[in-house]
């Protein structure tokens, strides 16, 4: 999992508030390759990482290790390079926080990185040149660049080699940091006769596993001699400068001496091959020694700078030292202020002390410089609380309310102690989030309003409005009618409430007389949970209407008898008549009465207070007075409109009770109840003449038509013989005077045909007629119509008798014997008057039958069935209702055997059947009864 490269746990110590654990990790580890297992070393688990929300914070926003939520490991993000990070500092550490929530907390994690010998020792050139003279002296140092290694420790350069070593040999030596450099040392002093040049290679080895090696040539050129090499006053020198120093700022000169003279003593300085990055920073003056500031010193990325310098002379002698710079620290960075972690919004019932953000402040400066303090305003119900080094909280401090603030603008100060000072400021607005901790408030405790009676149902009454000051749904207001009894009946079925408008509506119309005021109850409830109401009071009062005439309760109105009040011809002016009592159910203007006088037969004599109603005499009663007064007078209400009632006072002048009664026996009625009853005499008369004439015109109609039939039918068939016609006799089949039951029968016949279809129902009774369509049958024709209507009657009665009283007929009209016996003519023709009420009774009839017409039925009375079809009509000839009587008449047998006589004579006088003949069956001759129902049956 790390290559070759085992994980070392270093120490974990965990303290109350912040846990530090330190992990160790080669460089150069793949992605995804585990660091360490927090949760196991923070004693965490993976439900904590989740539920707070773990994460990793650093400083530099480097991502170099991520934290694996999943499994609660930390991971490498992207690959390391120690030398790239931390070049040659070690160790060489990675910082970072892991920070949870809910509650907040935070953990340091310090990942140490080692270094793996990943790179070889390297010369910066490729081959160095030096002039010796040739009368250096043994144990003369050449200056010798080291090799770079960017390992560190064991795998940076450990060791040198210089090959071939006759004339020199190698001297390491240390610094004072601990870091070393190497020299080449004249062992044996050298001949320029013999040898003008000598060619050496350097090689550098580190301490790795393996070990790595780097090398470099070294040409040496043999000089003239030049015995004496220049020196350095100081082997070191140290100097201080600040970081904000500008450039060409001089911070120090060194110098050196040489005991050569003329050309072998010139000097030159310049900055060795041990300087390394310290050129770019500073510059140094060849023959003066000065070294001066050439770029921008930043005591937080170097605090101190050491260079190596050199002299020569021409001679090419050299000497070493080095310059040891110390920058100082200055206020120049102002702190930096990073929002970790913000709650926003929070809720306006937050409890105190809640942690609202985590807040990381930074300043890059040391020391004084680099102490900062944080605070927001004192007016402001938060405040900074400090967690760790570097780390700060903002919690609340006091009690919110949305309703009050919606919302603060809190502006972060970070502020350091470097003089001058720096500050940093940071603003976050914060949202407070509604509660429903508001209850609807109405303006007012209670309401009142005013509808006038006799109100449409759906009236507005009045509008409730209600005030919620909190936010969204907690401030969405709904109205609702409280349930109260109100008269026996809940408050609903009076009165309405629009949940959304709180609009109060009248359900029913409302009778000041009976109810005078309501008191209902609305309640305002929001939308939020719980929801939260209030109530409100509403007097709804009912206003009087002028829509109740004045009553009167005396005199007291009869429209049997006459009271009258009684007058003596003694009394005096004023004298009081009586006194005409009224009410009015209304109130106020509306129930004020007034009373005056409309009619009087004699005005002079009486009047009305106008207010109270007393009648009271005007003048002297004489002895010209009339003894019969009537008064009328008008009580009249106050209201707009006005209305008003009459009473008619019946007043007599008369000494004695004997004469009021003999001149009031015949006092006239009341003319308006007359005019009414001529009016509905009138009213009934023409109704009755307009039903009469309307049946007149009706049974002539019919007349006519029948009449225009019985031309037609004689012109096609003039060849037919006649049928003398023979009236039936008739016998009391019962005492009720109904038809109890009849058969009815539907007959097809044609003159020419030898078959006729005939139909024949079931008996119906007398409410209700039903058609059985089962019984019709085809038959041979062998007889007339006539033969089969008369073959198929009910069979009459042996014998019938009625009386003079019970025959149609004039009243009182007498007969002969054979009459008597039921073999005369047919009784003698009704008087004009019988007529009349016949006619009477026919319209009476037709006006029945048309009140009781329906859909559906034809045109016929509803007693009948919706199946009754024309053929369903009874038979008349069988059995006839005589009006006036209870008698239901059937033909007698002799009457019958007559009949029959009469039909086989005519069935042999008939001609035979004519194939090509299409004529019209003939129609039975009718009697004047068969006639009348026949009317009647065309009628409906």
């Amino acid at each position: 999992m790390f290559s070759s490269w085992p994980l070392l746990l270093s120490f974990v110590f965990v303290q109350m508030a912040v846990a530090q654990i330190r992990y160790s990790i080669p460089e150069e580890m793949a992605t995804g390759s585990v660091v360490g297992n927090v949760i196991r070393d923070l004693g965490l688990d993976l439900k904590r990482l989740r539920s707070g929300r773990a994460r990793i914070f650093t400083e530099d926003g480097s991502e170099y290790v991520g934290l694996n939520v999943e499994k609660g490991t930390l991971v490498v993000a992207k690959k390391i390079d120690r030398e790239e990070l931390c070049q040659q500092l070690s160790p060489c550490s990675l910082h970072f926080q892991i920070i949870l929530e809910n509650p907040m907390e935070l953990h340091r994690i310090d990942v140490e990185i080692t270094d793996i010998n990943d790179n070889v020792p390297i010369f910066s050139e490729r081959e160095y040149n030096f002039q010796v003279s040739e009368s250096a002296l043994p144990g003369a140092r050449y200056s010798l660049e080291s090799a770079r290694d960017p390992d560190v420790a064991q795998n940076a350069v450990q060791t040198y080699k210089l090959s071939p070593s006759d004339h020199f040999k190698l001297n390491t030596v240390s610094r004072s940091d601990g870091t070393k450099y190497i020299e080449m040392v004249l062992h044996t002093s050298l001949d320029r006769e013999k040898q003008e040049e000598h060619k050496l290679t350097l090689t550098a080895f580190d301490g790795g596993n393996p070990q790595k090696s780097g090398s470099v040539k070294i040409k040496v050129e043999v000089l003239d001699a030049n015995d004496n090499a220049p020196v350095f006053s100081q082997s070191v020198y140290r100097v201080v400068v600040p970081e904000n120093a500008l450039k060409g700022t001089a911070i120090v000169k060194v110098s050196a001496t040489d005991k050569d003279k003329g050309a072998n003593g010139e000097m030159t300085f310049s900055f060795s091959h041990h300087t390394d990055g310290a050129a770019l920073l500073f510059n140094m003056n060849p023959h003066t020694g000065e070294i001066t500031v050439s770029g921008v010193l930043d005591y937080e990325k170097t605090k101190q700078h050491e260079i190596n310098i050199e002299v020569s002379d021409k001679g090419g002698l050299t000497d070493t030292s080095k310059v040891q710079i110390e920058v100082t620290d200055e206020n120049d960075n102002a702190p930096v202020i990073n929002i970790i972690s913000l709650s926003n919004p929070i809720p306006e019932d937050s409890a105190l002390n809640t942690v609202i953000a985590m807040i990381n402040i930074k300043d890059l400066d040391s020391g004084k410089n680099g102490h900062v303090r944080c605070f927001i305003s004192p007016h402001l119900p938060f405040k900074i609380k400090t967690s760790s080094t570097n780390f700060y909280s903002l919690i609340s401090d006091d009690v919110l309310d949305r309703e009050t603030v919606p919302a603060y603008n809190i502006t972060i100060t970070a502020m350091d102690e470097g003089s001058p000072s720096f500050s940093t400021n940071k603003t976050v607005r914060l949202i407070i989030s509604d509660v429903n901790d508001n209850a609807p408030v109405f303006s007012q405790n209670s309401l009142s309003a005013f509808i006038p009676e006799n109100n449409s149902p759906g009236t507005s009454v009045l509008s409730v409005k209600a005030q919620d000051a909190d936010y969204g749904n907690n401030a969405r207001v709904s109205y609702f009618l409280e349930d109260a009894n109100i008269n026996g009946m809940p408050a609903s079925a009076y009165f309405s409430v629009n949940a959304e408008s709180g609009e109060v509506v009248a359900v029913r119309s409302f009778d000041y007389e009976q109810t005078k005021e309501f008191h209902i109850c609305v309640k305002a409830q929001d939308g939020g949970s719980p929801p939260l109401s209030s109530n409100v009071t509403v007097k709804i009062q009912i206003q009087d209407q002028n829509d109740n005439p004045p009553q009167v309760l005396y005199p007291v109105q009869t429209a049997g008898s006459v009271v009258a009040e009684m007058v003596p011809r003694s009394a005096d002016v004023g004298y009081l008549v009586t006194k005409v009592v009224a009410v009015d159910v209304d109130s106020g203007q509306n129930a004020w009465l007034s009373y005056k006088l409309q009619k009087a037969t004699d005005r002079a004599l009486f009047e009305v207070g106008s207010q109270n109603g007393e009648i009271r005499t005007v003048r002297q009663v004489t002895e010209k007075d009339l003894l019969k007064q009537r008064l009328t007078v008008i009580v009249e209400d106050n209201g707009q409109p006005s209305r008003s009632a009459t009473v008619i006072v019946n007043v007599a002048v008369a000494d004695s009770f004997p004469e009021v009664l003999s001149e009031f026996t015949d006092f006239p009625h009341d003319k308006d109840y007359n005019d009414n009853l001529t009016f509905y005499l009138v009213l009934a008369l023409a109704v009755v003449s307009f039903l009469f004439i309307t049946c007149l015109v009706v049974i002539i109609s019919v007349k006519i038509y029948r009449w225009r039939q019985e031309r037609m039918f004689s012109k096609c068939t003039g060849n037919l013989p006649v049928i003398p016609y023979y009236p039936p006799l008739y016998a009391d089949a019962g005492v009720t005077g109904t038809l109890k039951q009849a058969l009815s029968y539907d007959v097809y016949g044609t003159t020419d045909s030898r078959m006729s279809d005939v139909k024949s129902s079931r008996p119906f009774s007398q409410n209700t007629l039903t058609a059985d369509h089962s019984g019709t049958r085809t038959v041979p024709k062998q007889r007339t119509d006539s033969e089969i209507l008369l073959s198929e009657q009910k069979p009459p009665n042996n014998d019938w008798r009625f009386t003079q009283g019970q025959r149609p007929g004039p009243s009182g009209a007498t007969g002969g014997p054979e009459v008597a016996m039921g073999t005369g003519p047919w009784p003698q023709p009704p008087t004009e008057a019988e007529q009349l009420q016949a006619l009477m009774a026919a319209a009476n009839e037709v006006s029945e039958a048309t009140a009781t017409l329906g859909p559906g039925t034809m045109g016929l009375s509803t007693r009948y069935s919706p199946q009754f079809t024309l053929q369903h009509v009874p038979d008349y000839r069988q059995n006839v209702y005589i009006p006036g009587s209870t008698a239901t008449l059937t033909s007698n047998p002799q009457q019958q055997q007559q009949q029959a006589t009469a039909q086989q004579a005519a069935q042999q006088a008939l001609p035979p059947p004519q194939a090509s003949a299409q004529s019209e069956p003939p129609k039975a001759v009718q009697t004047p009864a068969s006639k009348k129902k026949s009317t009647k049956k065309e009628k409906k």
